[in-house]
C-alpha cells in the first residue's frame, strides 16, 4: 500500500526550511571550503581546518529554532536534519560544507552478524543519549565462535522508490534529491567490545590469543563478504562530504573508472580504529588490528585511521597501511611525538579536548591555549593539520561555550 503523501502543512514546514539551506548551499563559500579541504586532503595545506561534529543537541535548543513542527514522522527527520544545518551555520559553522541537496537513504537491509549486546546501562542525563554501558561476555566458549555469522545485505527497491517520490514531493525546487547508498562502518573491536566487555577483550588477548584472533578474523571475512555484496549490487555510497567527522573531499577518490550506478569500494574512504588497544602493545597492536584488517585497509581508497586511541606511539604500525592519509591524534596522545612521527606525510587530525566545554567554569583563555599549542607543535613539525572537536557530551546547558570555541579555533587557524 502507498503511504499518503506529507500532509500541506508539513510540506510547507519543510520547503521553508530547505530554502533557506539551498540560500546557505549556493554561497561561493562553500565551494571555498571544499577546495581548502582537498588542500589540506593533498597535504599541501592553505592552513589548518576546522570541525564540530557528534553534538550533545540536547543542550543547543535556543529560541525554538530545533522545535519540531511536523506531524510526520518521515517528515520530522528531515526537519531536524535541515534544522541542524541551519542552526550549526548560524551559530557555529567553522569548515563544515553545507551541500545544496538533500540525501535519501536507500532501503539497504543488513543482518549483520547477528550477535545482541547485552548489558546494564547507567544513565546520567534523561536527555542525553550518552549512556554508560556494562557488557556482559558472550564469547568464553569454542561453541560461541558459531554465534558470528556472515552478514546478508538485501535492497527493498520498491520502498527506496517510495522514499524518493516522497521527498521529491518535499524537496523539488528547493534541494537537489541524491540517494545514498550505504557508507559501510567496519569496526572490528569496537562491536567486539560490546559483545564481550573491553575487560573481558584485554584478558582474553592475554589467555587465549588464538580465540581472539579467530573471533576477529570471522568478523573481517564477514566484512569483506559484506562490501562484495554491496558492490555486486550497486549499493555502496560515493561522493562523501565526510568521513569520521571530516572533510572527506579529496582528487584521488572517486577512482577512474567510477560509475555512479555500480561504486565501488576503491571509489571511498573508510575508517579505521581499536580505542580499546589504548593500552596494549605495538606488538599486540600490529598482530591484532593492523595486520588483520589490512585486507579491509587495502579495499579503499583512502584510510583515517585512529579515533580516542593514541597513536603517537604506534605510528610505525599505522605507517604499514598503505593508503592512510589521515591519523587521529586524541586527547590522550603526546602532541609533539606525534607530530614528529607524522611530519608531512598524513594529515595530524587533532582532537581538541572536549572535556574544556563541560567544567563548572569556561575559560576562553584555556581553550585558545589548548588550540593554540597544537598549531604551533604542527607548524613547527611541517604537518598538515584539521582541528576536529567532537565527543562533545555536554557544555554545562551553555550552549554559548560551544559558538565560542568555534570562533576562537578558527581566529587561531586564521581563518
Amino acid at each position: 500500500m502507498k503511504r499518503a503523501v506529507p500532509s500541506n502543512k508539513d510540506r510547507d514546514v519543510i520547503r521553508r526550511l530547505a530554502s533557506a539551506v539551498a540560500d546557505i548551499a549556493a554561497l561561493p563559500v562553500q565551494e571555498e571550503k571544499r577546495t581548502l579541504w582537498r588542500r589540506l586532503n593533498a597535504r599541501k595545506p592553505v592552513r589548518p581546518m576546522v570541525m564540530i561534529d557528534q553534538v550533545c543537541w540536547n543542550e543547543m535548543n535556543i529560541d525554538d529554532e530545533l522545535t519540531l513542527a511536523c506531524k510526520d514522522e518521515e517528515c520530522r527527520q528531515y526537519e531536524d536534519q535541515l534544522r541542524k544545518t541551519l542552526f550549526q551555520w548560524k551559530h557555529f559553522p567553522v569548515d563544515r560544507v553545507v551541500e545544496p541537496f538533500i540525501r535519501v537513504h536507500r532501503a539497504v537491509s543488513n543482518t549483520g552478524f547477528q550477535v545482541d549486546v547485552k548489558e546494564h546501562v547507567a544513565i546520567g542525563d534523561p536527555t542525553n543519549s550518552v549512556v554508560g554501558h556494562a557488557y556482559i561476555n558472550q564469547f568464553e566458549t569454542d561453541a560461541d565462535l558459531d554465534k558470528i555469522k556472515t552478514p546478508v545485505i538485501t535492497h527493498d527497491a520498491d520502498e527506496t522508490t517510495r522514499r524518493l517520490e516522497v521527498a521529491h514531493q518535499l524537496f523539488d525546487g528547493t534541494l537537489e534529491i541524491f540517494e545514498q547508498g550505504v557508507d559501510p562502518y567496519l569496526s572490528v573491536w569496537d562491536p567486539i567490545s560490546s559483545w564481550m566487555s573491553v575487560e573481558a577483550v584485554l584478558y582474553t588477548m592475554v589467555d587465549r590469543p588464538a580465540y581472539l584472533k579467530e573471533l576477529a578474523q570471522r568478523m573481517v571475512n564477514g566484512y569483506l563478504r559484506m562490501l562484495d555484496q554491496l558492490e555486486d549490487q550497486g549499493l555502496l555510497c560515493h561522493h562523501q562530504s565526510v568521513i569520521h567527522c571530516t572533510g572527506a573531499y579529496a582528487d584521488e577518490v572517486p577512482a577512474p573508472g567510477f560509475d555512479p550506478k555500480r561504486p565501488r569500494t576503491r571509489d571511498l574512504w573508510m575508517f579505521g580504529l581499536s580505542q580499546m588497544f589504548s593500552t596494549v602493545s605495538p606488538a599486540l597492536f600490529q598482530e591484532f588490528e593492523i595486520d588483520l584488517c589490512m585486507p579491509l585497509f587495502k579495499r579503499f581508497a583512502l584510510v583515517y585511521y585512529g579515533c580516542c586511541d593514541p597513536l603517537d606511539r604506534k605510528m610505525k604500525e599505522v605507517r604499514r597501511i598503505p593508503n592512510v592519509r589521515k591519523i587521529s591524534m586524541s586527547p590522550w596522545a603526546d602532541e609533539e611525538r606525534g607530530a614528529a612521527e607524522i611530519k608531512s606525510d598524513y594529515v595530524y587530525s587533532r582532537k581538541p579536548n572536549p572535556a574544556l566545554l563541560a567544567w563548572p567554569t569556561f575559560s576562553e583563555r584555556e581553550v585558545r591555549e589548548h588550540l593554540q599549542k597544537t598549531v604551533t607543535i604542527c607548524a613547527r613539525q611541517g604537518c598538515p593539520l584539521e582541528l576536529i572537536l567532537k565527543d562533545i557530551s555536554t557544555v554545562n546547558y551553555e550552549p554559548q561555550r560551544l559558538f565560542r570555541w568555534a570562533d576562537i579555533a578558527m581566529e587561531t587557524v586564521g581563518a
